[in-house]
């Protein structure tokens, strides 16, 4: 693999971890959030999904972003009868959003991503001292 198709396998990682990072940061952001109306649905959790394709130019498998779905989970009824979203009975729903699991997924994206950070140093630095060899 020629250093064009390194860069961009490792750029493609980069993009998908950081949009990743920020569905994430969104549904952290949307954990407390509750219903405009009585009875009605909160926020939602969401997930982003990649998918491997072939950059036609370089021959290189990338990642790109298949889609970023809802999570149909169901939702956490917890008794508040006195707040504004809460429905007939006094439940107010709230988000499908675990603050652990969004962490850990955090944690991996970031991981992740660091890793193509890695990987674009070392192609970088061979290239670098390849060229030292060449003077």
């Amino acid at each position: 693999m020629d250093l064009k198709a390194s860069l961009g396998v490792s750029a493609s990682g980069l993009r998908a971890q950081s949009l990743r990072m920020r569905v994430i940061a969104e549904n952290l952001a949307n954990q407390d959030s509750v219903a405009q109306t009585p009875g009605g649905d909160p926020y939602r959790r969401r997930v982003a999904s990649f998918k491997a394709q072939v950059d036609r130019s370089t021959g290189a498998t990338e990642v790109k972003v298949q889609s970023i779905q809802t999570d149909k989970s169901d939702f956490t009824r917890v008794y508040q009868p006195g707040h504004p979203a809460a429905d007939g009975e006094g439940y107010v729903l709230k988000p499908n959003v675990n603050s652990l699991v969004e962490s850990a997924d955090m944690k991996a994206a970031q991981r992740s991503y660091e890793a193509n950070l890695n990987a674009i140093e070392a192609a970088k630095s061979l290239t670098m001292r390849t060229i030292d060899l060449l003077k």
